[in-house]
């Protein structure tokens, strides 16, 4: 397990606030941006950082971030790119943790010792794969674990209970609890519904639960912080950078998380 993220998580706990937890494509919108976006938004205020890993067919994620993967894949961005990416950030003072988010054909093709290798040695905290379920990771959790790295996995309003305890025990961080059934983006989180959601996962374990899918306001934010531990927005920091024209989309990421955390 990763161990800044296990701080992170109690940090949170301990000032009786949920964590904010920020992702960006890596590679969008240039390669040269995105260290200084991962910088700016731990300036906000981001307690945990997603670096998605671009891919060429992100069926989980809506248009917004489909967009972001392309470009990205277009400049020939690739998960070794990505290990660079938070190299360099952390040598230019990043100290939040960096999950890596996507999809699991960039592991595979690279290898899964060799992945795990070099993101714990670039500084990496861990993995959320979507399409990765845990029943077929056992191999890439071994890897993961043999090198402190957390591996996430997701829990949607569909999954049932009986497979609960499954991802569970794939856990060891926190459970990301995707809020809306489809792609990111597609729809704002179903507030009213979370609560029962919640109670569900937590009456199998005691691990931190980080909301994503549909939030992208503050309103959001602040309504999914009174539920769980975390708030997860994407799609709505790519629409920040898509915002920024001739400014500089570091900036505009920054402005928009503090306006989101309030902070």
């Amino acid at each position: 397990m990763s161990t800044r993220l296990r701080e992170r998580f109690q940090q949170g706990k301990a000032a009786g606030r949920p964590l904010f937890i920020a992702y960006v494509t890596a590679g969008y919108p240039a390669p040269e941006e995105t260290v200084p976006i991962l910088l700016e938004m731990e300036a906000g205020g981001a307690d945990v950082i997603e670096l998605g890993v671009p891919f060429s067919d992100p069926l989980a994620d809506g248009a917004t971030i489909q967009h972001a993967n392309h470009v990205a894949v277009s400049q020939h961005v690739t998960l070794r790119d990505c290990f660079g990416f938070v190299r360099e950030a952390r040598a230019r003072g990043l100290t939040v943790p960096v999950l890596f988010m996507g999809y699991y054909n960039p592991i595979l093709a690279l290898g899964e010792g060799r992945t795990a290798v070099e993101a714990a040695a670039a500084g990496v905290d861990g993995f959320i794969v979507v399409d990765l379920p845990p029943d077929e990771a056992g191999s890439f959790l071994v890897e993961c674990r043999a090198r402190d790295l957390s591996f996430v996995p997701l829990l949607a309003p569909t999954t049932s209970d009986a497979r609960i305890p499954l991802l569970v025990d794939a856990a060891d961080a926190f459970i990301y609890i995707v809020s809306v059934t489809g792609t990111t983006g597609a729809a704002s989180v179903a507030v009213d519904e979370l609560p029962a959601l919640l109670a569900r996962v937590r009456a199998r374990t005691d691990l931190p639960l980080a909301v994503g899918f549909g939030i992208s306001r503050r309103e959001h934010v602040v309504a999914v912080g009174k539920v769980a531990e975390a708030a997860i927005v994407g799609s709505a920091i790519i629409s920040a950078i898509d915002a920024a024209g001739p400014e500089s989309p570091a900036r505009r990421v920054r402005e928009y998380v503090e306006h989101v955390t309030g902070r």
